[in-house]
């Protein structure tokens, strides 16, 4: 019984790391594109639409490589990290043009 509970845990949290780490990461990722992008130029609209769309397919890299993982520690501290890390730097950017 332990090992089974042990195993939906496990199974739901790597669901959680799947949809919701993989959502934080590319909510990093569009936050910073915008901001790098728009930084070098490019028109706000167009920085936004190029990184929105450049972030459907990291999600789903991210999405898969959440359940193709070995490590579940990895798959949460890459996506958790990177995405706040991401959103931290997309702050600080945003902030040096204002």
């Amino acid at each position: 019984m332990a090992r089974s509970a042990a195993s939906a845990v496990h199974v739901i949290s790597r669901i959680a790391a799947g949809v919701l780490g993989s959502y934080v990461f590319c909510w990093g990722f569009i936050a910073l594109g915008v901001g790098l992008l728009f930084s070098a130029g490019m028109p706000f609209h167009d920085a936004e639409s190029l990184s929105s769309m450049l972030a459907f397919l990291v999600f789903l890299v991210a999405f898969l490589w959440a359940f193709a993982a070995g490590s579940l520690a990895r798959v949460w501290s890459v996506l958790l990290g990177g995405g706040l890390a991401m959103t931290g730097a997309a702050s600080l950017v945003q902030w040096a043009l204002l």
